[in-house]
């Protein structure tokens, strides 16, 4: 039997330093300047999740290349000073995994890319398909291991992969957040995706991602289409007979979650259309509300509908800034109290609560 784990929730997400590009709607550079930034979808799940609970019931594993730079390695202790969460994995043949964000006007492109030492464009492409994935596997021997909640971010035919590997494993059932890649959102993915979601805890794509893998229309997302593309998600077999939950993000709609058991419900996203000036960079806001909602699951007991109020305030500090949110201690009582951006999660918790009385 595996031993009970001593670690909450770990993502299988990367950690990538994003670096930036700006061009006008015809190309020509603006000038603007942007100093590089921790990103990665591994790391704004984590985050989420660090907003409400301290860094030794989480981890992430970081790949850290030669080049890592010091201010980075600073903000990231910021979030655990004793580095309890973060597992590093160290490379001194290769740079830290990056990406390109380019703007041309309001269009952003990414790709994503590895510097190496002199290797040639066959063995790049490999190191990226394959050198930097992060499975299960991973964890063992690790302070991390079989934690009770574990997050991944891939293709449905990769969750599988993952899915195998867990099952691998006497004794190791984790709440498993499954949140579908963008670029794999689409029909073709369906049938993997089915097969993978007996075994899934929660199934959360975006509004957009849910109706392309279902192959409804993505041209006018409302209310009516994300619930019913829920309800087929529902009927598809989410979770072990299913038991399981679906969760679909829809930007300042909110987020939908519906189980079998008790029907679906709107939760409002804490920042709305009318708090515009409140929102600065959507980049990472789904990664860190499933982080969020790991952390909120922990808090109720299991409760998911209660657990996405935790979800949607972790969503709230990530859209603030470019970047990541910033920590900082209050003095209080016999111990600091952490303080996001200046405000509190719990504060804003029991505000957004007051929106729904029937939570409250």
């Amino acid at each position: 039997m595996a031993a009970a784990a001593d670690t909450y929730f770990v993502t299988l997400g990367m950690f990538i330093i994003d670096e930036f590009a700006f061009c006008d709607e015809n190309g020509v550079e603006t000038g603007k300047s942007v100093m590089p930034q921790i990103g990665g979808g591994g790391t704004y799940a984590a985050i989420g999740a660090r907003i409400w609970l301290p860094p030794h019931d989480l981890g992430m594993i970081i790949d850290r290349g030669n080049d890592f730079p010091p201010s980075i390695q600073a903000k990231l202790s910021s979030y655990s000073s004793d580095n309890g969460m973060w597992l590093f994995r160290d490379h001194t043949d290769r740079g830290t995994t990056r990406a390109l964000n380019s703007y041309r006007g309001d269009h952003r492109g990414f790709l994503a890319f590895i510097l190496h030492r002199a290797v040639d464009l066959s063995e790049l492409f490999f190191l990226f398909l394959f050198g930097m994935r992060i499975t299960p596997r991973d964890l063992e021997g690790t302070r991390k291991a079989r934690p009770r909640a574990m997050h991944f971010i891939c293709s449905p035919a990769r969750a599988l992969e993952i899915i195998k590997e867990v099952r691998e494993v006497d004794g190791w059932e984790p709440v498993m957040i499954f949140e579908p890649i963008p670029d794999r959102c689409i029909p073709e993915e369906l049938p993997a995706l089915i097969r993978a979601l007996p075994s899934i805890s929660v199934l959360s794509p975006n509004a957009e991602e849910a109706l392309s893998l279902l192959s409804l229309p993505t041209d006018a997302v409302n209310k009516d289409v994300v619930e019913e593309a829920a309800r087929q998600f529902l009927e598809l077999g989410v979770g072990d007979g299913g038991r399981g939950c679906v969760i679909i993000r829809a930007g300042p709609l909110g987020a939908f979650v519906t189980t079998r058991e008790k029907g679906g419900w709107w939760i409002d996203a804490f920042w709305t259309s009318e708090d515009a000036r409140r929102i600065v960079d959507v980049t990472g806001a789904g990664n860190s509300f499933l982080g969020g909602l790991a952390a909120g699951l922990f808090e109720t007991n299991g409760d998911v509908y209660k657990a996405t109020f935790y979800a949607s305030v972790s969503a709230s500090f990530t859209i603030e800034q470019e970047g990541l949110p910033h920590l900082s201690n209050r003095p209080g009582g016999n111990s600091a109290i952490e303080i996001w951006n200046g405000d509190s999660p719990s504060r804003r918790l029991e505000e957004l609560l007051k929106r729904h009385g029937s939570f409250a």
